[in-house]
């Protein structure tokens, strides 16, 4: 692997995608809606062996954080910036799954650290493929185990020091906030730059402490248009999503050298940049019915895509527009599916 200078590190729940095309009867029968994201619950645990026996489905790595990093380092490689980018979560000791996700991350370029668990099994997660729409279930298993003393080993140390970029996505809230904030107190404390997504609109609803715990770190917050909604009715902010995206921009800040910016996804719709006062959209190029293969991991994309100009010091505006192309060449593809070479060429 190429010299590693680690620019940017994530952190979040490691999950290997179990992804397949499905019926109505089965998103009904696990009593799930397309465009969302939950936690496998008792009930939903046999749709992992249904989709392995019943609907030949493909292997991908995932997990929020892990993809958006993968997507970032892939974009950097065609910058001639290989290595800048690690990921620490936690995977299963010793099975098939977790190598797989291993050998993906070295095959993408990103430094993966993995804390390796020993009381439970690699985490998967279900994606229910319908119309080119996703449901995802995630079984959480050994990621839900990360603990902070990882972060105490000298490899972990070495990368948290070498970054100068942090992402983490909401997911990993569920996990351990302790992590979260350990990260992103040293953020603050060197004037690194620190990067959340609220990730899923049960993230905003069930763990509203914990997100009120994360949100003053953030240096840049990004969401989906159904995740500012919840979080807007929650907070009563309003209706307006512009509005919205301004008042969580202005709200309290632990580094208050650095305005926060606030970036809102809305699918083929405009892409909304809060920051300093003022709001900035920006138009998607809208793609055709027929090349949409599935929406997974589109916001993941984006983030990746917006990540690795960043990292290089560019503007917002060219890391919208990053964004939107990482985004829409993942929904042409099966999951967070990579090609060997980007293409990508800024306008």
């Amino acid at each position: 692997m190429a010299q590693h200078n680690g620019i940017l590190m994530g952190m979040g729940n490691p999950l290997l995608d179990i992804s397949a095309e499905v019926g109505q009867d089965v998103l009904d029968k696990y009593d799930v809606k397309l465009d969302s994201a939950i936690l496998a619950e008792e009930k939903h645990i046999p749709v992992y062996k249904e989709l392995v026996d019943s609907h030949n489905p493909q292997y991908i790595a995932g997990g929020a954080t892990q993809n958006s990093i993968r997507v970032a380092q892939w974009m950097l490689n065609s910058s001639g910036m290989t290595g800048a980018t690690s990921f620490m979560g936690s995977i299963g000791k010793g099975d098939e799954f977790g190598k797989t996700l291993e050998d993906c991350a070295k095959s993408d370029g990103v430094r993966a650290h993995y804390m390796k668990d020993e009381s439970a099994p690699t985490g998967t997660c279900a994606v229910l493929v319908k119309g080119g729409e996703r449901s995802l279930i995630a079984n959480l298993a050994a990621a839900n185990n990360f603990k902070p003393s990882h972060l105490d080993t000298p490899e972990a140390k070495e990368i948290i020091e070498s970054a100068k970029f942090y992402y983490i996505a909401g997911f990993f809230l569920t996990v351990s906030v302790e992590s979260l904030q350990r990260v992103a107190d040293h953020a603050v404390a060197e004037g690194k730059t620190f990067c959340l997504n609220l990730s899923a609109p049960f993230i905003v609803d069930f763990f509203a402490d914990q997100v009120a715990t994360a949100l003053p770190y953030a240096d840049y917050l990004f969401c989906n248009e159904s995740e500012a909604e919840t979080y807007a009715k929650k907070h009563g902010l309003g209706d307006d999503l512009k509005e919205v995206a301004l008042k969580i921009a202005s709200s309290p800040k632990k580094n208050e050298s650095r305005k926060r910016t606030v970036v809102f996804t809305q699918g083929s719709k405009s892409t909304i940049v809060a920051y300093d006062g003022k709001v900035t959209e920006y138009d998607v190029d809208p793609l055709a019915k027929e090349l949409l293969v599935d929406t997974n991991g589109a916001g993941d994309a984006f983030v990746g895509g917006f990540l690795s100009k960043l990292v290089q010091g560019k503007s917002v505006e060219e890391a919208v527009q990053a964004g939107h192309w990482a985004a829409r060449y993942i929904i042409q593809q099966s999951g967070c599916t990579l090609g060997k070479e980007c293409a990508y060429k800024a306008e």
